[in-house]
């Protein structure tokens, strides 16, 4: 899937360039400098489409550099269309020119608040009501923070202070807490941040694809194992498809990231569990949606999808059967699901189909 996608980006950053250089082209400015001489007028439309792509690539990194420019070229073709039909009611000289800083205007505060949402970090609050006797029970999760992304060890250690504020009862970090490009000293300094969380009965982590690094530990100076070694040192409890009993009615039930490889069925994971009590899974990809189902267990905690990144393909994940959900809530038969849109982000610096957030669950 991810070939796919960096495939269509490459693709549509080079049609985009194509595109773009002959709208500057079009300006007026440039076509008096150029004498009206068309090859002239082209070449100069597209060094200032290469120019602002290696600054948009060097400032927001090459995938965002390459995202911001499509998000201009289709905003550009929305001004276009709209710039046609006022032409069709009366004569418009400098249409191009008019058009051309709209669509500049419009895309660079579209983004802006792109950049926003994904760079502030808001609180969500769900409630789940449950026929099971168990006492008030709050628990705050989030997932993908990335360290290194959207914020490093200080903008993390903030975002522990406002989950500290909420008096969770726990805390679950529900995968990717790391990026493949989180430097070590980041790495150390979150870890020791989510040590200073004082709640009832502790924090949990479960991985997530990115923990485990994909070039290996010796591309960013740690392995997947020395981060659970790490979080462990600041009592965090790491949870390899294993379940622990909170309080005496709760079940925390952590799954292997689904491509780890071989992990244990929720057949498996249930099978000695008492159903009175309340069991949450802790799962970091929404995937396995019938069999948790099925399991009857009665909440699954899920990321991954940065609650689908950009709009309009921010469900792009369920309508392709990648993700089961892309964000929210969702009951199936006793089962709650929840999918959180990340605390942090990936390679792309913006969310134009969500924001990003911390979760507080309620159970009672």
């Amino acid at each position: 899937m991810w070939g796919m996608i960096l495939g269509a980006l490459f693709l549509g950053g080079i049609l985009s360039v194509a595109y773009l250089s002959g709208r500057f082209a079009k300006f007026s400015l440039i076509r008096r400098a150029a004498k009206e001489k068309k090859g002239v007028c082209r070449a100069v439309g597209f060094g200032i489409v290469v120019l602002l792509l290696a600054g948009l690539c060097a400032f927001l990194g090459t995938i965002s550099g390459m995202i911001a420019v499509i998000h201009l070229v289709a905003i550009w073709l929305l001004c276009s269309g709209i710039g046609r039909l006022v032409k069709r009611k009366r004569e418009w000289k400098k249409a191009d020119d008019v058009i051309g800083i709209c669509a500049l205007a419009i895309t660079a505060i579209y983004l802006t608040c792109g950049w926003f949402l994904a760079h502030h970090v808001w609180r969500t609050e769900y409630v789940i009501d449950t026929e099971k006797q168990v006492e008030p029970f709050r628990i705050v999760m989030f997932a993908d923070s990335h360290i290194g992304t959207t914020f490093h060890k200080e903008g993390f250690a903030k975002q522990v202070a406002a989950m500290q504020s909420e008096h969770p009862d726990a805390v679950v970090i529900v995968g990717d807490f790391v990026d493949d490009d989180t430097s070590k000293e980041d790495m150390l300094a979150a870890c020791q941040a989510l040590g200073t969380l004082e709640t009832t009965y502790g924090v949990y982590y479960v991985s997530g694809n990115h923990d485990r690094g994909y070039y290996g530990p010796e591309y960013r100076g740690y392995s997947g194992e020395e981060l659970f070694e790490e979080l462990e040192k600041n009592h965090v409890t790491v949870l390899q498809d294993e379940t622990v009993l909170l309080g005496g009615s709760f079940y925390l039930i952590g799954r292997r990231d689904r491509f780890e490889g071989q992990r244990a069925t929720m057949d498996e994971l249930v099978s000695e569990l008492d159903p009175q009590k309340f069991s949450i899974v802790l799962d970091h990809q929404p995937y396995d949606y019938d069999a948790q189902e099925k399991a009857g267990v009665d909440l699954v905690l899920s990321g991954h999808t940065h609650g689908g990144q950009l709009f309009p393909f921010h469900r792009m994940g369920q309508w392709l059967g990648v993700d089961a959900k892309s964000y929210g809530q969702e009951q199936r038969g006793k089962t709650n699901f929840i999918v959180t849109s990340g605390i942090s982000d990936w390679a792309i610096q913006f969310k134009t189909g969500c924001k990003s957030e911390y979760v507080v669950i309620d159970v009672k």
